[in-house]
């Protein structure tokens, strides 16, 4: 297996440093309205109370103020204390309501700290680098004894949510149904809703703009159609829409593209896209799971769906590409990936981004992808291509875009607690990737053939039998 760097960032781990303070973000963020109808928002326009939130409450108080002291972050209060160092060029968290930033962070963890954005607690000059900050401590912010007892007290997985056959179609219809409109105000005219990869690398690409992210998307298709060997008369499996951008371009090279999507507002916009470009012949969009898919296909792609699936049904995904691979074909899949021995810790965690934005979703590490596959298919993982410094900038002109088009945001319905949850998924997203903590992979793999598989096999069946001889 070879591993090209879409940028200097070769590994899931490189060293951080926080962004620097004093540049101020090039919007105004929406402050919560005093009083939150708790019917929308039950979460957020009620405060945790009662004995067991005061108690828990105080314990996460102790537990923030602790940490904080030992982090690059200034935090103000009211009272015009200040916890860290001041006047140290450090990310600025000002606290409006510290006692109701307790009780939530007291009950629901991480989700606290989300949830107390949402409400107005608390407001950053730069979101995403006191993000950063949380991001590359992520492990170590909470005493390692109280890590094993967070499974006893926080909020569990509903089972509503859980990736079945039954559940799945829920789960992606509560994000990516909300409104074609609202994605449409902060993403390119390509309607791509996935990292871009840009020509520029290192320092060069925080200098990328607007006006480069079309294209810059483009390029991350054609690489990905590249990969998988499409051109003309290949039949190609997309499992995952989108808004049928990949489609759109695979048609164009003369394949014959069969998509499958659970979001019927994604379907909706796709199959209007391809009727309008003159492929409604070549390109067909169905509602239905990937499971159910049928026939045999010389490419499939999958960009960043895999996010989706729920580490109990990777295997299942997997298996089911490898069924309908036709011989001689390839996968190119597009995946947003995470730390080992993170995903060990927090696979069955419950979090905010499950609860506000992708209920069932669970980001794997490249090592499951290798291992599920080498372990349960015929599949092998024969390419990669890391490119999370990428994402970190499409996520900042995706930011950027958003804000700027809060009265459009406004008008479709979206209020001030809408905006700022989604800013803060912006922005924690963002965190992820410039700490290191999250990264984003093109993956290229194809079956094994029957040789090689035999003498995989043989070689396990003979690493097998001298272990049982030790």
């Amino acid at each position: 297996m070879t591993e090209a760097t879409g940028s200097p960032q070769g590994s899931q781990e490189r060293d951080f440093a926080p962004t620097p303070a004093g540049s101020p973000v090039p919007y105004t963020v929406p402050p919560a309205p005093a009083v939150v109808d708790a019917a929308i928002w039950p979460s957020i326009g009620t405060v945790p109370a009662g004995i067991k939130a005061k108690v828990a409450g105080r314990v996460a108080d102790a537990i923030f103020r602790t940490a904080v002291q030992r982090l690059p972050l200034e935090v103000r209060y009211p009272d015009g204390s200040v916890l860290g160092e001041a006047g140290q060029g450090h990310p600025v968290m000002t606290m409006h309501r510290p006692d109701d930033f307790a009780a939530r962070l007291g009950d629901g963890g991480l989700i606290g700290l989300g949830e107390s954005y949402m409400a107005g607690d608390w407001d950053a000059d730069d979101l995403t680098a006191v993000m950063e900050v949380f991001a590359a401590r992520v492990g170590k912010l909470v005493p390692e004894p109280l890590q094993k007892l967070r499974g006893l007290y926080l909020p569990r997985t509903p089972r509503t949510e859980k990736n079945t056959e039954q559940n799945t179609r829920s789960n992606i219809s509560r994000h990516y149904d909300l409104s074609n409109d609202l994605f449409a105000t902060f993403l390119d005219s390509t309607m791509t809703y996935s990292s871009a990869l840009f020509p520029e690398s290192g320092d060069a690409l925080r200098a990328v703009v607007w006006e480069d992210l079309a294209a810059a998307q483009q390029a991350k298709i054609d690489r990905l159609l590249d990969k998988a060997g499409v051109t003309a008369g290949t039949r190609v499996l997309e499992i995952g829409t989108g808004w049928g951008e990949l489609a759109l371009r695979a048609a164009a090279r003369g394949a014959t593209v069969y998509s499958v999507t659970l979001s019927s507002e994604q379907q909706e916009l796709a199959r209007k896209r391809v009727a309008e470009a003159g492929y409604a012949d070549a390109v067909t969009i169905d509602l239905k799971d990937y499971r159910a898919v049928q026939g045999q296909y010389d490419a499939v792609v999958s960009v960043e769906m895999i996010e989706a699936v729920g580490y109990e049904y990777w295997a299942t995904y997997f298996k089911t590409i490898e069924r309908v691979l036709a011989p001689g074909g390839k996968v190119a899949i597009q995946a947003i990936t995470i730390g080992h021995d993170r995903l060990i810790a927090t696979r069955t965690s419950y979090t905010w981004v499950h609860k506000y934005i992708f209920p069932g979703g669970v980001i794997p590490s490249v090592r499951a992808i290798e291992e599920i596959t080498e372990k349960q298919t015929g599949l092998r993982v024969r390419e990669r291509l890391a490119m999370g410094e990428h994402y970190a900038q499409t996520l900042r002109l995706w930011e950027e875009r958003f804000m700027a088009r809060g009265g459009d945001v406004r008008a479709l319905g979206f209020d001030e607690i809408f905006q700022r949850m989604w800013l803060f998924y912006l922005c924690y997203s963002r965190a992820g990737f410039e700490t290191g903590y999250l990264n984003v992979q093109q993956i290229v793999l194809d079956k094994v053939s029957t040789r090689a598989s035999a003498a995989e096999a043989a070689a396990t069946q003979a690493s097998a039998h001298e272990r049982g001889t030790k």
